[in-house]
């Protein structure tokens, strides 16, 4: 199977090309959160308060890397469970989010929605968290420091690798997977 480029922001066109299965390189920025920095930006919508960070077209990998050490930009960087973020997904999609990057299942609704506003999911390796931080080549904290690892961070990446999970189609390269179907 062939590996898809990508470059970041993303358009409506770059997510629509891409199907469950596919297998991808991104690079560009791409913004680091976890659950407490989610908790914070839908708050701050709540009160009518504006993102720290422009959303549109951009990706979130769901991350709390470890400390750099010392000549590295970045520590270990592996992806977090991504149900975690779903209380937070749909605010985050109306905010022009078009691809999430974790580990493991998504919820229905939440599949649903990437169909609905036009974005993926992309499952990226758990374990490999050391081989992951190699494609980072920059990374600074934009938004809540107080956080640590689970602040908003900007990440700059190459060939950053991915699979598609769920696509705008509907597809789910799980379901693809599991015995039976």
């Amino acid at each position: 199977m062939d590996t898809r480029s990508l470059t970041t922001p993303f358009t409506d066109d770059d997510v629509a090309s891409l199907r469950a299965g596919d297998l991808v390189r991104i690079s560009g920025v791409i913004y680091g959160a976890r659950d407490a920095a989610h908790g914070r930006m839908v708050e701050a919508l709540e009160r009518g308060e504006p993102q720290p960070v422009d959303l549109r077209g951009q990706v979130i990998y769901y991350v709390g890397p470890a400390p750099a050490k010392p000549g590295h930009v970045i520590g270990p960087a592996g992806p977090t469970t991504s149900g975690r973020m779903d209380p937070y997904t749909v605010q985050m999609l109306e905010q022009g989010v078009k691809g999430f990057i974790g580990k493991g299942y998504r919820s229905d609704a939440i599949k649903a929605a990437l169909v609905t506003y036009r974005a993926v999911y992309f499952a990226a390796v758990g374990g490999a968290a050391a081989l992951l931080a190699r494609h980072i080549t920059a990374s600074r904290v934009v938004a809540y420091p107080d956080l640590g690892p689970e602040a908003i961070r900007e990440l700059t990446v190459v060939d950053f690798p991915a699979i598609v999970v769920n696509d705008v189609w509907g597809g789910d390269a799980y379901k693809k997977l599991e015995v039976g179907d």
